[in-house]
């Protein structure tokens, strides 16, 4: 399999080969999604082993740069052991997210951990082939005893997957505790959102919990309790999270029972638009709000129609921040860059009639590492600004 154009990008480390820039005879493009195949460039020199897709608009995947590489248990092993000795280092609980796709060399592999549980989103077809040995790779690492396969999700039709959720190991019967940043969240690995619970945002929710202290917050698309719970483990006088989903507000009371902040904890269910709105009409004032909605713009396509959709978020919060307060608004599309968020923001804030000050710019965690020629992998923003 040869790249059609020149191959110095992928030399220089970016992980993909797009079906455009490939040259596919007839028995390429009958290739079973997932096949393992050797990558050459024009001159037929080797630039490593790929997997190969023909269904998907990403055709080939880099799994590694020697071309003699054998992908099995032990090769798993081997990198699951370098994003586990990070981890380990960084964190000293074992709640965080273990793979970050390619920026942990498993190509549209993610991997959540909670404790002794772990939940596998197997994102590319060489990944659902390899999907035992992944978890057989996976207990002999970490020692999880429940391994939980999402295979739902966006990424999955695009790669000609099927949906499915299934618990492959051990018991999943509960919410899972998962203690962060001073509170206790509830993950639910089998029918909440992703895998459960969005550790991405950590250092945004401490960023949040600093400037909380004494005051009313007030935190939409919340989720479990994303930002409330971490502002009330900050020291905050009470908290309101905004969501439409009841399942994610149960969870986060739950999770606010959990931490012992119940007495100062309230949900609303709602549109987050309409809510907004309504608050306004209702005169509430609120020290601190957060808006972290989820990816109004998840490809290039939706550009435009995403940064109206962020403007208009900041338009209808900040007449809801009380003067002298915070507004974070928060970005998890990766096709809006950090130039381009900040500016809808601004222009949000200023229609809103409000005056601004950008205090912090927080990306995700360092469980959430970024592969330098790879922008999505790049993909989380929180702007913190305070309002006159």
């Amino acid at each position: 399999m040869r790249p059609k154009t020149e191959a110095r990008a992928i030399r220089h480390g970016f992980p993909w080969v797009y079906a455009d820039e490939l040259v596919l005879d007839r028995r390429t493009k009958g290739l079973t999604p997932g096949t393992l195949a050797l990558l050459e460039d024009s001159e037929r020199r080797a630039l490593g082993l790929v997997t190969v897709n023909p269904q998907s608009k990403i055709t080939a995947r880099m799994l590694d740069r020697d071309p003699e590489a054998v992908i099995g248990v032990d090769w798993l092993v081997a990198r699951l052991q370098r994003a586990f000795d990070l981890r380990n280092r960084i964190y000293d609980a074992p709640f965080y997210r273990l793979v970050h796709a390619e920026a942990d060399g498993l190509s549209g592999v993610v991997i959540d951990r909670f404790g002794d549980a772990a939940v596998i989103q197997p994102n590319a077809a060489w990944a659902e082939t390899h999907i035992d040995a992944l978890a057989q790779a996976l207990v002999q690492v970490t020692g999880v005893r429940t391994i939980i396969k999402n295979g739902t999700g966006r990424a999955r039709v695009l790669e000609g997957l099927a949906e499915e959720m299934v618990v492959m190991q051990g018991t999943c019967d509960a919410p899972v505790p998962v203690p962060m940043n001073g509170a206790t969240y509830l993950a639910d690995l089998t029918g909440g959102q992703k895998t459960g619970l969005f550790y991405d945002q950590r250092p945004n929710h401490a960023f949040a919990a600093g400037l909380a202290k004494g005051a009313r917050v007030l935190d939409v698309f919340s989720h479990v309790g994303g930002f409330a719970l971490a502002a009330l483990a900050g020291g905050a006088a009470q908290a309101l999270a905004v969501d439409s989903s009841v399942p994610a507000l149960t969870l986060a009371d739950g999770g606010a029972n959990a931490s012992g902040f119940a007495d100062r904890f309230a949900t609303r269910k709602g549109d987050a638009f309409a809510t907004l709105e309504a608050l306004a009409a209702e005169g509430e004032r609120f020290d601190l709000v957060v808006c972290d909605p989820p990816a109004f713009a998840p490809n290039k396509n939706a550009l435009e129609a995403g940064l109206r959709a962020y403007e208009r978020v900041a338009r209808l919060a900040a007449p809801l921040v009380a003067p002298g307060g915070f507004l974070a608004l928060c970005s998890c599309s990766h096709a809006v860059d950090l130039s381009a968020f900040r500016n809808a923001c601004g222009r949000g804030i200023g229609r809103g009639g409000r005056r601004a000050q950008l205090l912090h710019t927080g990306f995700a965690g360092p469980d959430h590492p970024q592969l330098p020629q790879l922008a999505e992998s790049g993909y989380l923003k929180a702007l913190f600004f305070r309002l006159d």
